[in-house]
């Protein structure tokens, strides 16, 4: 029995830890440009200078 409470408590602090990281990513901006990434790949990309390739 003691071991069900100790691994509820842990899982109570993993998803806690987990809130704070999205909560955290979602202030930061991390998820402001929905319409970017899924064109991304259609822009060319920019040489850079005295690159060979």
């Amino acid at each position: 029995m003691e071991v069900m409470i100790l691994l509820i408590g842990f899982s109570l602090a993993v998803a806690t830890a987990f809130l704070i990281a999205f909560l955290w990513a979602l202030r930061s901006g991390q998820f402001d440009d929905l319409f970017t990434p899924a064109i991304r790949m259609l822009f060319e990309s920019r040489k850079k200078p005295g690159s060979k390739t």
